[in-house]
């Protein structure tokens, strides 16, 4: 078992000590979030309408609604849900025919028939609100399908080679680039979304490699948005920082995602995150906030499932997804522990036997939506890492917020760890919110944390 020695102690220790000089009542108090304040402590859900029944269907999925209600998420994200393009679309190896990627757009006005029709997306949006939901659209901006009728009638729109031969942005073969140098695209574009708006009365929207397109149009989609009313902007872009400055809410944890994974293979340990938290606090937009996952529509189809990147840390990362500043994503299946790489180009339906990990996740979503220690940034506790013996292996920080403390402590090693957190300066009585049991601690408290296993404590 590897232990640290003294001198990485204490230069992690100066890292605590930076995190501990910001501490104060409340985190980044003179930030105001951008973002509506019904997502303040809202978990987002990612909708793959196509595979989460064996109909595939708007009106098919909305019979599930009371069960997404009573696990507690909040924001549900669609997935495309546009008409697909034909042409160059791509047929996954040892199928003969696909139903096409939602990406490949041919109308950015209509409806996938594969769903239903406007009409029953209509009525899926009005369920979903009555019942508390809101609602984002996933949008394409970047590039559309090679049939989308934009290519014949407006050729100007769209990015060309030296040879003015219109393109495809990487290996992507089955879309074509858009040119946002044209105003009327722009226009046109902007006309789209508000369709989605004022029709449907959807919340807002997660737009797809969003810092592929001009901060400047999001930006001025953003204004005009929000005059009908106000929206949640979700950008699957880390890099980018001047798409936050004025157009988006939340960004991608690509970052974070990573390192948990890099931590699962033994490549990386528990002091990485400490370090990407620490970078966090002093490269990004404060107003905007990271999107926390464990997975996704992209990671479960071609990069494993959560218990092939996680394996027996899975839970442990979802915990983090959760207490780690941001807002945390559940994908359609995954709280069915559903270890299966979903066909992206073809009907796959997930399978909902198992619920061992229902009330997992309702437990992670009620103290989420009940404590304010966890509110979505720039709300919620300031953190502080603890050190610890065993700093490598497990993961120990606190979260503070007037007399309110919250203390997670993690292990992500293979053996048993036994601590105590010699640094911490409370003598306190908490909660633990899985088991309800009232746990006294200072700094004499000895903790004994199984392999692969997880403890939220939360004093009020």
């Amino acid at each position: 078992m590897l232990k640290m020695n003294k001198t990485i102690l204490i230069v992690l220790g100066l890292g605590i000590a930076i995190l501990a000089s910001c501490s104060g009542k409340k985190q980044n108090k003179a930030i105001e979030p951008r973002y509506p304040s019904w997502a303040k402590n809202n978990v987002i859900y990612e909708v793959n309408v196509r595979q989460y029944t064996p109909e595939g269907t708007f009106d098919a999925f909305s019979e599930h609604l009371e069960q997404l209600k009573d696990l507690g998420v909040d924001i549900l994200w669609f997935m495309p849900i546009n008409p697909i393009g034909e042409e160059n679309r791509k047929i996954p190896e040892g199928y003969t025919e696909s139903l096409g990627s939602y990406y490949s757009i041919t109308d950015y006005k209509a409806v996938n028939p594969e769903f239903g029709d406007l009409d029953d997306f209509k009525d899926l949006v009005e369920k979903a609100h009555e019942m508390g939901f809101k609602v984002i659209l996933d949008w394409v901006a970047n590039h559309t399908a090679w049939d989308h009728y934009w290519v014949e009638e407006h050729p100007d729109w769209y990015q060309k080679d030296s040879l003015g031969e219109m393109i495809s942005p990487y290996d992507w073969t089955d879309v074509v680039s858009l040119n946002y140098d044209n105003k009327d695209l722009r226009k046109e574009m902007i006309s789209c979304m508000k369709f989605w708006v004022e029709e449907c009365d959807i919340d807002g929207f997660r737009c797809d490699v969003a810092g592929m397109v001009p901060a400047d149009f999001w930006e001025e989609a953003r204004v005009q948005l929000d005059a009908i009313k106000p929206m949640f902007m979700l950008a699957e872009d880390e890099q980018t920082s001047s798409i936050y400055e004025k157009a988006f809410d939340a960004a991608y944890g690509w970052e974070l995602h990573h390192i948990f994974h890099q931590i699962a293979l033994g490549k990386m340990t528990a002091t990485n995150i400490i370090d990407y938290h620490l970078k966090m606090d002093t490269a990004f937009q404060k107003q905007a906030m990271k999107m926390n996952f464990v997975t996704n529509h992209d990671e479960n189809s071609w990069n494993g499932t959560i218990l092939e990147k996680f394996g027996k840390n899975a839970d442990n990362f979802a915990v983090l997804t959760y207490t780690l500043p941001g807002m945390p994503l559940i994908y359609s299946g995954q709280e069915a522990n559903f270890d299966k790489r979903l066909q992206f180009f073809v009907k796959d339906t997930i399978d909902w036997s198992d619920a061992s990990l229902v009330p997992f996740y309702k437990t992670l979503n009620d103290f989420k939506h009940n404590n304010e220690i966890v509110a979505n940034p720039p709300e919620g506790g300031n953190i502080n890492f603890i050190q610890n013996i065993e700093w490598n292996n497990v993961l120990c920080f606190t979260r503070s917020l007037d007399d309110n403390t919250l203390l997670c402590i993690t292990n992500l090693s293979e053996q048993e760890q036994t601590i105590k957190l010699h640094t911490i300066d409370f003598d306190k009585e908490f909660v633990n919110i899985f088991t309800n049991e009232t746990i006294k601690v200072n700094k004499d408290t000895e903790f004994t944390i199984p392999a692969h296993s997880y403890m939220i404590l939360n004093h009020k």
